[in-house]
């Protein structure tokens, strides 16, 4: 007999708990899902309140025999498939197939793979949630109620073997409403006009300013006309304004921010970010990847600040808890972060290195101190014409989490906001190197990342 058998969803998984778990517990996975809706007759009886009519796929026959005779071997089942709502209808259909008791199975749940986290859920089964379950089957019912309905329509429309569904048609929708509002959308383009300016008129390649005019130029001749204006004018510097800041970090990764964030910084896809980050959640070293929650546990905030002070030194540490703006999102999970925060690296192929080292740098800058910024801004008037020129520049005064990480955005900001500008006086005259207009045009909202 086996003292305890413990079945989870995958096999990589199920080595890395054996381990944890000891001698006394065989572990063994399902390999995903064993039962799903039959082909015959949209695999759903309509007329019957919409019941499911489940079947047992032919590549899982081998698997579904094997769990039952392990099943039938053991003296204790824990079901520990993955936490999200497919992981809990992959445990009430093993509980059916292996013909189990619901309400004495022990459902064990942990969001990372390590001892602690093992040995807490073994000492804290709980049921099936037939919440999450009856979620699950809502969701399968009308992926295929949507996508056995819509497709054929589109084989016949488009082209063979797309899919049409919950998700594609709505994101479909989207992507036609955005390319209409570029198709409809109508350019219109100024003159901009940018200068750089010296403080010294003999030597002032160190000491130079870039500055924008205040106005912009309908047409190419008043641009022309302003620029004989600048041509003969004398500039000095009629204001300075600065303005301390800060700068604070984004919050540790949802799925969908780490998808975005993978994708900007190391080019990965989204299903190749979802691949990398499975294999990372399997071998111990993140939390799990499917998560809208932006919250941190206690333990993981206390060894973040561990970290940071032995790191960056006591300045450098802010502990934060970020709540999620998300509607329905599940404040009891975690955002997704290393499971040990104390290692700034791991083993694995250049993709896994990558994709923690971005989890990594995320959360310990989350934990950090805001950066310390001045933002300066000069006014430099012109004496022959109203127009003045504004020159932005922003020092970091410290540094804070930017020593660790700087999130990414899909439209870069312009590096001016990053300038250092020199040191001027109100009253100083400064001397053009070059004033240059160039046309601009309006663009139409982007197409989608």
């Amino acid at each position: 007999m086996i003292e305890n058998l413990v079945i989870v969803e995958s096999p990589a998984k199920a080595k890395t708990i054996e381990k944890f778990l000891g001698k006394d517990f065989r572990v063994i996975s399902s390999f995903g899902h064993i039962r799903d809706l039959s082909k015959k007759n949209l695999g759903i009886d309509i007329e019957n309140d919409f019941a499911p009519d489940y079947e047992i796929p032919k590549e899982k026959t081998k698997v579904v025999s094997e769990l039952r005779k392990a099943a039938s071997d053991a003296k204790k089942i824990w079901i520990a498939s993955d936490e999200d709502r497919e992981g809990e209808a992959i445990a009430w259909h093993l509980v059916n197939v292996l013909k189990l008791d619901l309400a004495s199975t022990n459902r064990i749940v942990f969001h990372e793979i390590t001892k602690d986290a093992i040995s807490n859920a073994v000492e804290n089964p709980r049921q099936v949630d037939m919440n999450l379950v009856n979620s699950q089957q809502a969701r399968r019912i009308l992926d295929r109620l949507v996508g056995f309905e819509i497709s054929p329509v589109l084989w016949k429309k488009v082209q063979p073997s797309l899919s049409a569904g919950r998700v594609q048609s709505v994101a479909v929708r989207l992507i036609v409403e955005r390319e209409r509002e570029i198709f409809s959308f109508k350019s219109e383009s100024s003159f901009r006009v940018n200068a750089v300016f010296r403080i010294d008129p003999l030597n002032g390649e160190k000491a130079i300013i870039r500055a924008e005019a205040s106005r912009r130029f309908p047409d190419e001749k008043d641009a022309l006309k302003f620029l004989e204006l600048c041509n003969i004018s004398q500039y000095k510097v009629t204001g300075i304004s600065i303005k301390p800041g800060t700068r604070s970090p984004a919050p540790p990764f949802t799925t969908s921010t780490l998808q975005q964030e993978a994708y900007r910084k190391l080019g990965f896809s989204v299903a190749q970010t979802m691949a990398v980050a499975q294999k990372l959640y399997e071998a111990g070293k993140i939390t799990y990847m499917r998560t809208d929650s932006t919250n941190l546990s206690r333990l993981a905030l206390a060894k973040s600040r561990e970290v940071i002070i032995s790191e960056y030194g006591e300045k450098y540490s802010k502990t934060r808890q970020f709540k999620t703006k998300t509607k329905g999102a599940q404040e009891a999970h975690e955002a997704i972060r290393p499971a040990y925060p104390d290692a700034s690296s791991v083993s694995g192929n250049q993709n896994e290195k990558k994709l923690y080292e971005l989890i990594w740098k995320r959360t310990i800058a989350s934990q950090m101190a805001d950066a310390q910024v001045e933002k300066t801004i000069i006014s430099i008037d012109m004496n022959n014409s109203p127009v003045t020129f504004t020159a932005t520049g922003e020092v970091i005064k410290f540094d804070g989490f930017l020593k660790v990480y700087t999130e990414s955005t899909d439209q870069e900001n312009n590096d001016e906001e990053r300038y250092i500008l020199p040191t001027v006086k109100q009253g100083m005259p400064l001397y053009y190197d070059t004033i240059t207009a160039a046309q601009k045009f309006t663009s139409p909202p982007p197409r989608y990342t």
